[in-house]
């Protein structure tokens, strides 16, 4: 495609423009869009020839523009802006989209400070619009197994939470992801970290303190590939948390230990896996999300489930689709969004006090009582 608009979208359900169409934009975004009833996935921005072709092909009908600036043209034409751009610029178009008027949905992290998040925050709430943070690893499988064993008192009282996203990618794969310029808001702590934290603040609450190690390990890495967070929440539960690329033997994804009982799980949930094989979302895929028994995790107490302690639990199905199911709902009710710009700002505050755990040495309190609606 040339870089001027090209096709026509349908017109039915809320027009989502979509900004990137890159690994996020193209795996995660548009694919769940498109799944969504009530959504329609309207134009995609990218000035990346090839791309444009490939979102065409993968999605018929849709527009392609080759900036921003061209789709907020058609402001009045659209009903949701999402931006699954590189970090750098997640603030500055989120701004300009409620500036103009439009709902927000912004893949993580949302910015890279918690008072850039803020101010988001409290202009969404302003204008009475929808800002939301893709935080999609909230509807994985075992993440959602966990809230489910939580709820039903399976473990007791918790004590600690264990959460590794580890991977073993020995050679920097390069790109801004791994960029060492601060601007680019690159590095794991900001990018897998954003996920571990926001599932330990999801299921037990503020954070009162943390502690964090952060390293860069590989040859020619620039920005940290190694970093481990300790998070203590205001209610005494204690969050160790790992993001790692130079892990050569994955430990659990899930360590959560209680006054009652523990559950071990190991392995990722397959949504992700899924979609880059070109698998979607929707009717007629009653698998969705859905693993093997033999991933399932174990509870129990006493012994290691690496030598069978403990009972196997049904792994829940993943349901990444219920994230912009739950933006639709917001887009007709005015309910709140499934991830408020609020909560990405909490998590933000704790990656900012990592860093400065990391840099300096100490633990950092977080202070309590942050404004948000």
């Amino acid at each position: 495609m040339s870089s001027g608009e090209s096709g026509t979208a349908p017109r039915e359900g809320f027009r989502v423009g979509l900004i990137g169409y890159g690994l996020a934009g193209s795996v995660f975004h548009a694919p769940l869009i498109a799944a969504t009833d009530g959504l329609v996935l309207d134009t995609v921005v990218t000035a990346n020839a090839d791309r444009q072709q490939q979102a065409a092909a993968e999605h018929p009908g849709v527009r392609t523009v080759a900036g921003s600036d061209a789709l907020f043209e058609r402001a009045g034409e659209l009903d949701l802006v999402v931006i699954a751009s590189p970090n750098r610029t997640h603030v500055p178009l989120a701004r300009v989209a409620l500036e103009a008027g439009l709902p927000v949905v912004v893949d993580k992290p949302l910015a890279g400070t918690a008072a850039e998040a803020e101010a988001l925050a409290g202009l969404a709430d302003e204008r009475g619009l929808l800002l939301s943070v893709f935080q999609n690893r909230r509807w994985d499988n075992d993440f959602r197994t966990v809230q489910q064993l939580l709820a039903d008192g399976a473990l007791g009282s918790v004590l600690r939470f264990e959460s590794r996203f580890e991977r073993w990618r020995p050679r920097p794969k390069g790109g801004w992801r791994e960029s060492g310029d601060p601007a680019e808001i690159g590095g794991l702590l900001y990018d897998l970290g954003s996920h571990v934290v926001d599932q330990a603040l999801a299921l037990f609450g503020p954070a009162a303190s943390v502690y964090a190690e952060a390293d860069v390990r590989r040859p020619g890495a620039e920005a940290d590939d190694d970093t481990f967070i300790a998070v203590t929440h205001a209610n005494g539960v204690r969050s160790h948390l790992w993001v790692s690329a130079t892990t050569a033997q994955l430990g659990p994804r899930f360590r959560v230990l209680g006054s009652e009982a523990g559950y071990v799980k190991y392995g990722l949930d397959p949504q992700e896996a899924a979609l880059r094989e070109g698998l979607r979302p929707g009717a007629g895929n009653s698998a969705w999300g859905v693993e093997p028994e033999s991933l399932w995790g174990r509870l129990g107490a006493g012994e290691s489930p690496q030598t069978g302690g403990g009972d196997p639990v049904p792994t829940l199905p993943g349901d990444y689709p219920a994230y912009y199911a739950a933006v639709a709902t917001s887009l007709r009710t005015g309910a709140e969004p499934p991830v408020t710009a609020w909560e990405a700002a909490a998590a933000l505050r704790v990656l900012e006090a990592a860093r400065v755990s990391a840099a300096e040495g100490r633990t950092v309190r977080i202070e309590q009582g942050v404004q948000g609606t």
